[in-house]
């Protein structure tokens, strides 16, 4: 399946010349996106509830008119669902369905509430979906120092006949073309592989793969701080060698003996079993068996089971570990 990656040159920013772009949450990834468009020159209104900590902060970044959700959506001709995926599909009945205009573009910046029938928009907007791969204070701060992150759009529906150009001029307007913007088939394809790497690589895979082996050591008599040095806080470095050069270059700067006992010894800990648990994973996010499973923990226990995990993983001894390991980095003012 080939993938097109666009850079600046294939996007024009004047399609949303005349356009209102309304943004809808203003956390994270709605605050990045929206002060990114302001300084790209786009007409932004913020759409959040009146008076809170949000519609404050918004109030006091400037250069753009801050309302409540019903005005920006009835303002807007992009209007940018950057909102938690759980409240999204309720926003939208509530504030969204009645007021958004026909021929507007609704954007996403994940496909999880269109994948799995949470939302359905009418057939008389366009639907798209701009992605940036990255949380939104480092989309901001790459966006600040003159370039922007990887992102991925998709077309849902393309009523205008304008949807991809309409994805690509926000793609552009993020910065996001500078680093280079990829297109995929389907929200499903966003969505899918999404879920799936948070829960079997980076978030799930690797906090096990870490919290387990500083386990493996502190219960054979190492000190916490030794452990956590060792299968904590060195991931960042081997992640960041792959990322500039791949894994052959990871594995050039190690040394000889981390070479061998890597390449020999991985398998031990990673290994069929942890690949069926792979496809276990995926198999549960392509049956929508994970859609149903979070839904009912948002809606019916209020969170309450997502709450008590990460009360335990901040009273885990590895995070008081790394507690004490931060502080010995931070700059004495």
């Amino acid at each position: 399946m080939d993938t097109r990656v666009y850079h600046e040159g294939d996007a024009d920013l004047g399609v949303l010349k005349d356009k209102r772009i309304a943004v809808l949450g203003y956390g994270a990834q709605g605050r990045a996106q929206a002060l990114c468009f302001r300084d790209s020159g786009l007409d932004v209104v913020v759409g959040v509830r009146k008076d809170g900590a949000s519609w404050k902060r918004a109030k006091e970044d400037g250069g753009m008119e801050v309302t409540d959700m019903a005005s920006a959506v009835r303002k807007g001709d992009v209007v940018m669902m950057l909102l938690p995926d759980e409240i999204q599909p309720e926003i939208y009945d509530s504030f969204v369905k009645n007021n958004l205009k026909k021929g507007a573009a609704l954007d996403f910046a994940h496909g999880f509430a269109i994948t799995y029938g949470l939302i359905v928009p009418p057939k008389d907007v366009d639907v798209i979906m701009m992605a940036p791969k990255s949380p939104g204070d480092a989309e901001r701060q790459q966006f600040l120092e003159g370039f922007g992150v990887p992102a991925l759009i998709a077309v849902h529906q393309d009523a205008t006949g304008n949807a991809r150009k309409i994805a690509l001029a926000l793609a552009k307007g993020l910065g996001a073309l500078r680093a280079g913007t990829f297109e995929v088939d389907s929200f499903d394809l966003e969505t899918k592989s999404d879920l799936f790497g948070e829960q079997a690589v980076e978030c799930g895979g690797l906090s096990k793969l870490i919290e387990e082996g500083f386990q493996t050591l502190v219960d054979r008599g190492f000190p916490p701080i030794v452990a956590y040095f060792e299968c904590c806080h060195e991931c960042k470095l081997i992640i960041d060698l792959v990322t500039s050069g791949g894994m052959p270059y990871m594995w050039r700067v190690c040394s000889n003996t981390a070479k061998y006992g890597g390449l020999t010894r991985r398998d031990y800990v990673i290994n069929e079993r942890s690949v069926e648990g792979m496809k276990k994973i995926y198999e549960m996010i392509d049956s929508g068996e994970f859609k149903k499973e979070w839904r009912a923990e948002y809606e019916q226990n209020h969170l309450a089971k997502l709450n008590s995990l990460m009360d335990a993983e901040d009273r885990a001894l590895l995070e008081t570990t790394g507690k004490e390991v931060r502080a010995l980095f931070q700059r004495k003012e």
